[in-house]
């Protein structure tokens, strides 16, 4: 899926063939690289040896990974199985360990047609990430005591996680060709390596990364089977068809916008109507437990409620963040059809999944993964990234702290509540902070890193350069694909007949 792309699927740069040096426009990146021997010369031979940068990224990926494997060692030896608030004083819970036993995987029940003990009654977790849970148990061991069977189970889950951690950022690399020292933003992100392993999150950040580098090499079914099979695994990755509807309403696109969707339910119903017609009860589980789960962590819900007298109930909780995100993606269509210059797909599928995040009334910390390629694509600057991280990374500690501050009875080890609603303060603001710099850039796109190198859309495929035919507002006027005040490099972009790739 990652391979390097053909001279026809890929639109060369006019102006600047050559690839982007991060450590010549990036500060940060400049004084980052200052450890590893300074930043990059301009005549460095990169691709001349066997260390190309999809190489090393992927290699730097890996070693992030079990960095955060490490991490967890503490629990991996004990605090998963012995005593309620050791896992999270270390904070290296993992719902991996837990969940093998708790959904059934060590009787050898199936997953949602065999019915489970306790409250949970069938799994939880939408199809394609059931089988990814079902394969890694017939991967683990029968044998032995509960423990060791967990133990195991977690390291089997944690090998196939590490080769979906190594996809994303190989395919983040090669979706900005011009960029690819870009995925070092992803290989590198601490919340990633913090969280790979607490739940099963990568799978579908996987299938969305290599999605989007499907997408910008004008491939729009491959996109949208590629996009089902991520919406099959989580739900998040179906948001990105709206943005895409919308920019390719605004570029006339509609023929690749049809494959693309014509795919993904393609792609979707393939896996779940097995399930779902033979088994519907337990295929229905992970939609009606969404909808009845209460507000739970990360969510500004939670401080809502946990500051209130009279919280709100449920459903009205529902229908509040449902209004809410809708009121989002208008947003974002209004921005889409009224900005100077049409927006790189990768900064309003940044916006509409920060959206859907900030939202919600739930935010678990491995949601952070659902952002990190996406963020890397929309503002590959290292200062506003790592800034969000930084966020990340506090909010990460203080929900482990604050369980450990809930389950340590009267000793009270931890983080209180009011910490803890400090520690969501910063997390949200951290996203804000970088949806508003995303905001900017597609508003004032002369301060777009990716536009100030010569690009118009790497990652857009058929929307690369494409002429406008539909645009609302300020950008209708004469001359709309002109930015004001544009110091980059010239770009020939929207002009009649460019095409930026075939239907």
């Amino acid at each position: 899926m990652c391979g390097m792309p053909s001279a026809e699927s890929t639109r060369a740069s006019v102006h600047e063939p050559d690839p982007v040096r991060p450590t010549k426009e990036d500060e940060v990146a400049a004084a980052g690289s200052e450890l590893i021997g300074g930043p990059l010369g301009r005549r460095a031979l990169l691709g001349a040896s066997w260390w190309t940068p999809v190489r090393v990224i992927a290699l730097v990926a890996i070693g992030m990974f079990t960095l955060g494997l490490v991490q967890k060692a503490p629990c991996y030896n004990g605090a998963w199985f012995f005593g309620a608030s050791s896992q999270y004083t270390h904070a290296c819970y993992s719902d991996i360990p837990h969940l093998y036993q708790g959904r059934g995987f060590a009787d050898g029940l199936v997953p949602y047609f065999d019915r489970l003990p306790g409250d949970m009654q069938y799994l939880e977790y939408p199809v394609l990430t059931g089988v990814f849970m079902e394969v890694a148990s017939w991967l683990t061991p029968g044998s032995g005591t509960i423990q060791y069977q967990e133990q195991w189970y977690w390291m089997v889950n944690a090998g196939m996680l590490m080769v979906c951690a190594s996809v994303i950022a190989v395919c983040v690399t090669r979706t900005h060709a011009r960029r690819p020292w870009d995925g070092l933003l992803v290989a590198l992100a601490p919340a990633a390596a913090l969280t790979a392993t607490i739940n099963w999150d990568l799978l579908a950040v996987a299938l969305t990364a290599a999605a989007m580098l499907m997408w910008s090499r004008g491939r729009s079914l491959a996109f949208g089977v590629l996009l089902g099979l991520a919406t099959a695994a989580k739900l998040y990755p179906f948001l990105l068809l709206g943005p895409l509807m919308v920019l390719c309403w605004r570029a006339g696109r509609w023929r690749a916008f049809g494959t693309a969707l014509g795919g993904a339910a393609a792609a979707w119903v393939v896996v779940n109507g097995p399930v779902m017609l033979f088994a519907f009860e337990g295929w229905s589980k992970f939609y009606t437990f969404s909808q009845e789960r209460g507000v739970d962590f990360g969510s500004f819900w939670l401080i809502m409620a946990q500051n209130s007298d009279d919280p709100l109930s449920t459903d009205t909780v529902n229908t509040l963040a449902t209004l809410l995100m809708l009121a989002c993606c208008a947003a974002v269509a209004a921005l889409a059809l009224t900005a100077p210059r049409r927006p790189r797909f990768a900064q309003l599928a940044f916006l509409i999944v920060a959206a859907f995040i900030l939202t919600n009334k739930v935010y678990s910390p491995q949601y952070v993964l659902w952002l990190v390629p996406l963020a890397a694509l929309a503002r590959p600057k290292w200062r506003d990234y790592l800034i969000w991280q930084a966020c990340e990374v506090a909010y990460f500690l203080g929900i482990w702290l604050y369980l450990a501050y809930t389950t340590s009875g009267d000793a009270h080890k931890g983080l209180p509540t009011d910490g803890y609603h400090w520690a969501i303060a910063l997390h949200l603001l951290g996203t804000l902070y970088l949806c508003v710099m995303v905001v900017r850039d597609i508003l004032m796109p002369e301060r777009d890193p990716v536009r100030r190198s010569g690009d118009d859309d790497p990652s857009g495929g058929v929307l690369d350069g494409a002429e406008d035919v539909f645009v609302l507002g300020p950008a209708a006027r004469p001359r709309r694909h002109v930015a004001a005040q544009f110091d980059g490099p010239p770009v020939d972009w929207g002009r009649p007949g460019a095409t930026g790739g075939s239907l």
